[in-house]
C-alpha cells in the first residue's frame, strides 16, 4: 500500500472533523484494502488501496529512481582527417570527441554505444560530407543491420549533410553505431554528431 501524505495545515477543522467521521463507515466497507488514518504530527497520512504501478522505494511508498538508470551519449567529429585503414574496412564512422557519456556505454575508440539494459532508445546524427562530389549514404546499425539511413547528395555545395533520427527498441548488449554505406568521406566530416539515449526501460 502507499500512503498519500496531506498537510493538515491546508485543512479545516471541520474538514478534517468530517474526514474523520466519514472514514466510520467507509472504513467497515474496505478493511481489507486500506489501513485505518494515522495522525502523525501536522500529517494526515491515508493509505491508498489504488497505489500507482511504481514499486515500493521507502516506508512512504514513494518511488526512489536510481542515477545509474540514466543513459546518453553524444559525441562529435572535431577533426578532418582522412580516413583510416581501420574505417576503410569496416566503414563505421568514427569520433573522435565525447561530449556527453552519461553511464559510460559508448565506446569513443570503437565509437559504438552498447545497451546496457533493454527498452527504447533515440538516436540521431548529423554526417558532413566536404569538398566531396559524392552521393554517400549513412545507416544507423543495429547488430550489423541497418535500422534508418539518410542521403547526402548534392554536388554543387562545398559541405552538406546526411541527417536522420528514430527510436529503436534495443535488448542488454546490443550494438548501435553509424556506418557509410554508399560513397566515401575522404574530404573529411568535421562537425559531424553522433548522440543518443535511453527514452524509458522495458
Amino acid at each position: 500500500m502507499y500512503p498519500r501524505v496531506v498537510r493538515s495545515s491546508t485543512l479545516e477543522p471541520t474538514v478534517l472533523l468530517g474526514l474523520l467521521l466519514l472514514w466510520g463507515p467507509l472504513g467497515a466497507q474496505t478493511q481489507n484494502d486500506t489501513e485505518p488514518i494515522v495522525l502523525e504530527g501536522k500529517c494526515l497520512v491515508i493509505c491508498d488501496s489504488t497505489p500507482n504501478s511504481e514499486p515500493a522505494g521507502n516506508a512512504l511508498g514513494m518511488s526512489v529512481r536510481s542515477g545509474t538508470g540514466r543513459v546518453a551519449f553524444s559525441a562529435t567529429r572535431q577533426t578532418n582527417h582522412e580516413p583510416t585503414d581501420m574505417s576503410n574496412r569496416t566503414m563505421i564512422i568514427y569520433f573522435d570527441q565525447i561530449l556527453v557519456n552519461v553511464g559510460n556505454h559508448f565506446d569513443q575508440e570503437s565509437s559504438v554505444f552498447l545497451a546496457p539494459r533493454r527498452g527504447v532508445y533515440s538516436f540521431n546524427f548529423h554526417v558532413v560530407k566536404a569538398y566531396n562530389r559524392q552521393t554517400i549514404q549513412v545507416s544507423l546499425m543495429l547488430n550489423g543491420w541497418p535500422m534508418i539511413s539518410a542521403f547526402a547528395g548534392d554536388m554543387d555545395v562545398t559541405r552538406e549533410a546526411a541527417t536522420n533520427a528514430g527510436l529503436v527498441i534495443m535488448e542488454r548488449g546490443d550494438k548501435a553505431y553509424l556506418k557509410l554505406e554508399r560513397g566515401n568521406l575522404m574530404g573529411g566530416w568535421k562537425y559531424s554528431t553522433f548522440s543518443g539515449f535511453l527514452v524509458f526501460p522495458l
